[in-house]
């Protein structure tokens, strides 16, 4: 690592960068496991040192379809356990996961520069901030249906109607 390389790298893009890089080594494979991105970040060894925030990261804070625990970085889907790959922009995203997609290059060294670009174009450009809910959209879109449906009928009414002939 040159002086110019020293930059104080976030744990969630040092998982994003270990995870970019497994894709493009393994063009024919779809996902990792939790173990082999932790593996590749040590290998990578950004921050002089493999800290144990990467695994939470893969696991938890970085993972666009679970609930922001409490990371809302929106960088990694869940395929099955323990398994992830990058986010695609086709991906659904939990509503609450409004956090970056990429890392800002600037947060990073240089030489990683390339890589970002080629998995934005790979995987999509879209931050989850611009693209539909579609993490429960069906149940959001019946909100409010048929709330007229009974607005002539008193409910204490109805309930003695439906009751009647009950014994």
């Amino acid at each position: 690592m040159s002086v110019l390389d020293v930059i104080e790298v976030k744990v969630a893009d040092e998982v994003f960068i270990a995870t970019a890089l497994l894709h493009r080594e393994n063009p024919k494979r779809s996902d990792f496991l939790i173990g082999e991105i932790v593996a590749r970040a040590a290998v990578e060894d950004l921050a002089g040192e493999l800290r144990a925030g990467v695994r939470v990261h893969a696991s938890l804070h970085c993972v666009a379809n679970r609930a922001p625990n409490p990371g809302k970085y929106a960088m990694l889907f869940e395929t099955g356990k323990n398994r992830r790959r990058l986010l695609l922009a086709s991906d659904p995203v939990h509503p609450e996961r409004t956090g970056k997609v990429f890392p800002d290059p600037g947060d990073v060294p240089e030489r990683y520069h390339e890589l970002i670009d080629w998995a934005r174009h790979r995987y999509g450009t879209e931050e989850p901030k611009s693209r539909p809910v579609q993490w429960l959209s069906g149940v959001f879109e019946m909100f409010g249906l048929g709330k007229n449906l009974w607005s002539d009928e008193d409910p204490d009414e109805y309930i003695r109607k439906q009751r009647e002939g009950w014994d």
